[in-house]
């Protein structure tokens, strides 16, 4: 009886976390802001979690992964501006343009260790930043609106709140299947093999490279996906999807959660949100308060929410 017993320990708190967020839209009797909230806390948590691909099982600290976000909201704006609505048809583009991006700037940046991988990530970052701010024929500094959300097979239906939603909710939960399946595949494991040593790793046989830049690559693709579910949510896009400060944002949201555990990664980011939205309707200095209880959270929690909360990782 002992491993369904271990079964349950380990996935309650997947279970109750996806649980309570499929019935926000029954306890808020589907109210508009409460929907956009959390579902903004969602498309970030998705992002959190392709960052924590890499930063939880591969040791690489990104930051400049809210590049990718800016790439897949950009990829769908400008994809509607020329006419091309259709959400399914959107969706490859964004992610095929992350993929290449994330390829080409990974393929350099793995070249590196620690902070100059950190600094050469940042950097990339920056320039994908200020290249969309000199895009003038699609907004530039000003960004660029969406006339209405994506199309789905010609309709309008992801207009109705609780029905895009359920999109981002169901998107959220088969990435993060996939992704739990990947970190626990041969794959996942030669990943950590290269986050514990990378020499022993080489030793055994294992392309180190070729690992991280693939799983850099998959990151960049669920990030991309994210930015065209927030491009999505905002009906806008603007350089300040692709900031340097967003990107610190995703890192805290995965450590918060807790590194290493997937669903850590989309609670610390739903956390992050909800606690900011509480906060800024206490005072306009929620900063001066926020901060201090992510600097308690790092000190006393270690492990992130979900091993304060008694969960597994």
């Amino acid at each position: 009886m002992a491993p369904p017993r271990s079964f349950m320990a380990r996935e309650a708190w997947p279970l109750a976390l996806f649980a309570a967020l499929a019935a926000v839209p029954f306890l808020s009797a589907a109210d508009p802001f409460i929907l956009s909230l959390v579902s903004r806390g969602m498309i970030l948590g998705l992002a959190a979690l392709a960052l924590d691909l890499v930063l939880g099982y591969g040791a690489l600290v990104s930051f400049g992964h809210a590049a990718f976000i800016g790439i897949g909201a950009y990829a769908v704006a400008i994809a509607a501006s020329h006419g091309v609505e259709e959400f399914f048809i959107a969706v490859p583009i964004a992610v095929g343009a992350g993929v290449a991006f994330a390829v080409v700037t990974g393929a350099i940046s793995l070249k590196t260790r620690g902070v100059y991988f950190i600094m050469i990530t940042l950097a990339f970052a920056q320039m994908a930043y200020f290249t969309t701010q000199s895009l003038t024929a699609y907004g530039g500094d000003d960004g660029l609106s969406m006339a209405h959300r994506s199309l789905v097979f010609g309709t309008r239906v992801l207009e109705i709140d609780a029905v895009f939603y359920g999109l981002v909710l169901a998107i959220l939960g088969a990435v993060y299947l996939v992704c739990r399946r990947l970190v626990a595949s041969r794959f996942g494991r030669a990943l950590r093999a290269t986050r514990e040593n990378e020499r022993r790793a080489a030793a055994l046989g294992f392309d180190v490279f070729q690992i991280r830049l693939v799983a850099y690559a998959i990151s960049g693709a669920i990030a991309a996906l994210a930015g065209v579910l927030f491009a999505n949510l905002t009906e806008f896009v603007a350089p300040a999807y692709l900031s340097w400060q967003r990107s610190g944002e995703l890192i805290v949201m995965v450590v918060l959660g807790g590194m290493g555990t997937l669903h850590g990664a989309v609670l610390g980011a739903i956390a992050v949100v909800l606690t900011e939205e509480g906060l800024s309707h206490l005072t306009q200095h929620w900063k001066a308060i926020f901060g201090p209880l992510i600097i308690l959270l790092a000190l006393f929690a270690k492990g992130g929410l979900v091993r304060l909360l008694g969960g597994r990782r």
